[in-house]
Formats: C-alpha cells, sequence, structure tokens
C-alpha cells in the first residue's frame, strides 16, 4: 500500500458545541483534506507546537515526552495514520535508537503532537485518504472561505468519530479585545498556564491575521 504524506493545515473549531475540535491534515501533492476530531487538551498541545512563539514555562505532557527522548537518545522518524475503523484513526510512531526501529501504537492526536515536536513527517495510507479524505469547496466569497472549516467539524460531529468531551461554558467576550491586548493575555494565560484559554486566545488572533 502507498503511503500519503500529510501536513497539517490547521486546528478548527465548532460554531455549535463548544469544546468541539479537528484537527485538518491536508495530502502534500493533492487538495484533499483529512480531519479528525480530537479533545481539548490534545487540540491545545498541537496549537502550542504550532505556534513557536508560546513557550510554557514547564513542560507539558508531549513536551516532557521529547525532553526524555532526547535524553535517552530516541527519535522519533516518522508517524503513520494506519487504520480507520469505525470512524476511529489508529497510528503507530515509529522510533530508532541506536540503529535499531521500534513501532509504538499511539492515540492519532498524540502522535501528532509528538512527530510536530521532533519534526518528523506524518503519512497515512492512499486507502484510507480515498475512505475519509474530502474536498473543500470554497465559495467565490471570503467570507465563505473563512468559515468553512468551522461548518465541516460541525458535519464531522453529526455524523459521529472520537468521543470528546463537551465544555460547558458561556462566550469568551475576546472579539471586543483589540489585537494588541489579545496578544497580552495570550502570554498571560501561558505565564499562568492556563493553557485552554490560551488557545482559544490564539484561535481568536489567528481569525485575524
Amino acid at each position: 500500500m502507498s503511503l500519503v504524506r500529510l501536513k497539517i493545515k490547521g486546528i478548527s473549531y465548532s460554531q455549535t458545541q463548544n469544546g468541539a475540535y479537528a484537527l485538518i491534515l491536508n495530502e502534500v501533492e493533492g487538495d484533499r483534506k483529512l480531519p479528525i476530531v480530537i479533545g481539548a487538551f490534545e487540540a491545545q498541545s498541537i496549537a502550542i507546537a504550532l505556534e513557536k512563539e508560546i513557550k510554557p514555562p514547564r513542560p507539558l505532557t508531549h513536551d516532557l515526552f521529547k525532553n526524555f527522548s532526547d535524553r535517552f537518545d530516541i527519535v522519533v522518524k516518522q508517524v503513520i495514520i494506519h487504520k480507520l475503523v469505525d470512524g476511529v484513526f489508529y497510528s503507530s510512531i515509529i522510533c530508532e535508537r541506536d540503529g535499531i526501529e521500534e513501532i509504538i501504537d499511539a492515540r492519532t492526536s498524540d502522535a501528532i503532537a509528538l512527530a510536530l515536536r521532533f519534526d518528523a513527517p506524518i503519512f497515512t495510507y492512499k486507502t484510507i485518504l480515498d475512505k475519509a479524505g474530502i474536498f473543500l469547496k470554497f465559495s467565490s466569497k471570503d467570507k465563505d472561505k473563512e468559515n468553512d472549516d468551522s461548518i465541516m467539524v460541525d458535519e464531522i460531529l453529526q455524523e459521529g468519530g472520537d468521543p470528546i468531551e463537551i465544555e460547558s461554558g458561556a462566550t469568551d467576550g475576546y472579539t471586543e479585545l483589540t489585537t494588541d491586548e489579545l496578544y497580552k493575555e495570550l502570554n498571560k494565560a501561558v505565564a499562568n498556564e492556563d493553557y485552554e484559554k490560551a488557545a482559544k486566545l490564539r484561535d481568536e488572533i489567528s481569525k485575524r491575521n
């Protein structure tokens, strides 16, 4: 079976279900997207790895794994999303130490969070992309294009997927802040290790850029 390399397009969130996120992967040599529903903690960890400016004062779980691996000369070579069963993606982490390669089973969200920290490539099999990949159909209006990913997440959640915890809560009010105020709040949230708030602030900043 042939492998297809993927890159991270971004993390999108549901407009209708608070706390629901989807990691959107894009095939490197094509236009298909592979959306994977993930939990809030995993979304935060991936978002922090994507946002190089965010430096947590203490290591998160995936950062701790990276530090541990570096200490014992373990390198993550690549991540392969190798199976899709009942809407759940299964992944393997390909590691190497002293020239010996090992394959470790992992949740896809954890595997990708680690791939980012090791700068390791992400792959899936063509059969999986043929089955679960989708094309985003943009209209000619930019405003429709901006909302397309979040609409897609709502469609995924309606069809099913990995169970995630839906948090309760009201609106955050970040839309009323200026961009400079958002960055100040972001730095403050990271310093206080409030990564859930940091992820939401980053989402609001990304929407404006």
